[in-house]
């Protein structure tokens, strides 16, 4: 799934399948001007910085159990977010300080470090990076991710794909080719 914010006409949070298809609005209320998006992989949470009501916000990848997790001038001009064990990790834009932030109470809150020019934080961590034995866009015999010539990108599940062309190519009739 692919997880985004978006604060056009109706600001809200959404996922899709990584082509594009099945788009859902998990987030359509009370939300101003969602920024900074972070994903709990293991749990399936999705955290959200809203910029013009000053919060921190959670819900499930259903947008079920929505609470604040954290609201007010302290935490004012935030933009990057990630998420590792029991904290959240962001960037006051404001004096471009990495703040880390208790995700379950948003209590002890600390400044951790300054940074010159820090726009996104992000934690690396293995255990988060899930492993899949093998995916519809594995490279065929011919050197093309899941036979698609030029853009492979997986569906529904990892078993599914759709193949897409660059900027200037149509897809063929056989769904895989571009021309």
């Amino acid at each position: 799934k692919l997880f985004f914010t978006d604060y056009g006409n109706a600001a809200k949070v959404e996922r899709c399948d990584m082509d594009g298809m099945n788009r859902t609005w998990i987030v359509d209320s009370k939300i101003e001007q969602p920024t900074a998006l972070a994903l709990d992989l293991i749990n399936k949470y999705v955290y959200w910085v809203d910029i013009y009501l000053d919060s921190v916000e959670v819900v499930d990848y259903q947008g079920r159990r929505r609470h604040t997790v954290i609201k007010g001038r302290q935490i004012r001009h935030l933009c990057g977010l990630a998420v590792f064990e029991n904290y959240l990790y962001t960037v006051n834009s404001d004096n471009l300080s990495i703040l880390r932030i208790n995700r379950y109470n948003g209590s002890d809150v600390q400044a951790l470090s300054r940074l010159d020019n820090a726009k996104e934080v992000r934690v690396y961590q293995k255990r988060t990076q899930t492993a899949v034995k093998s995916h519809a866009c594995e490279v065929d015999p011919y050197g093309m991710p899941g036979g698609c010539s030029h853009i492979c990108l997986l569906s529904s599940s990892y078993k599914a794909r759709t193949c897409r062309c660059r900027t200037g190519f149509i897809l063929g009739s056989d769904g895989r080719s571009c021309k």
